[in-house]
């Protein structure tokens, strides 16, 4: 995938992600540490606030980032070691915001990832491209975004896909878009990793690209 696509916002037009602002939630954000990540109105606070430092039309990052906020959940544990570079982008927006889609495709496959931590609703497209299939994930939407999907229906570009899910059905996160490209898929149905162990690193960079750079930003 060396040549980006033509897209349609992921958010549509009236959003322009090029105004967001960075999100840190690396260790080096030494603030994370004074703040109860399980608790929906201190984190939600945080992340309003980080927001704000910026040009405050939304909040986004996090492509291979070193992140220490998914200790708070067994789910990204094992007994290897801990799960912890994100591979995908985050886009930080309220519930209930529309999610548009960038290219063509079909339905892939759909569900409700519930762990603790985890994705909540999520949709994964498929697209076919010049190097050949693909694949794209949407994960923390609502759950009435996949109610009534069939696998194999067509999606045209610019197409509403989704809406943002709130913190009791997205995996209890401040409501955000996780949006990620995958080029082998692992054979996974309606899920995908979307943070790896930092040994893994370099096979998942090979299969997860940059989003950003598919979205031209």
């Amino acid at each position: 995938m060396d040549e980006p696509p033509s897209v349609f916002p992921l958010f549509g037009k009236n959003i322009d992600l090029n105004q967001a602002t960075p999100i840190d939630l690396s260790a080096s954000n030494t603030s994370l540490a004074d703040i109860d990540l399980d608790d929906q109105h201190d984190f939600e606070a945080f992340m309003n606030s980080e927001i704000q430092k910026g040009a405050g039309v939304c909040g986004i990052g996090g492509y291979l980032e070193n992140r220490v906020i998914y200790r708070r959940s067994a789910h990204f544990e094992s007994a290897e070691a801990s799960r912890c570079i994100h591979l995908g982008i985050d886009v930080w927006l309220p519930a209930e915001t529309p999610v548009f889609a960038p290219v063509d495709g079909v339905v892939h496959s759909f569900g409700i990832n519930d762990n603790y931590a985890d994705y909540g609703g999520t949709l994964i497209l498929q697209h076919m491209g010049p190097d050949g299939v693909y694949w794209t994930l949407y994960g923390h939407i609502s759950h009435d975004s996949i109610e009534g999907l069939i696998e194999g229906d067509i999606i045209n570009k610019g197409d509403m896909i989704a809406r943002l899910g709130s913190w009791d059905e997205n995996g209890n996160w401040p409501p955000h878009l996780h949006f990620q490209v995958i080029t082998d898929l692992l054979d996974n149905q309606g899920d995908f990793p979307g943070v790896c162990r930092t040994d893994e690193t370099q096979f998942f960079k090979e299969i997860c690209p940059d989003p950003m750079k598919f979205l031209n930003l």
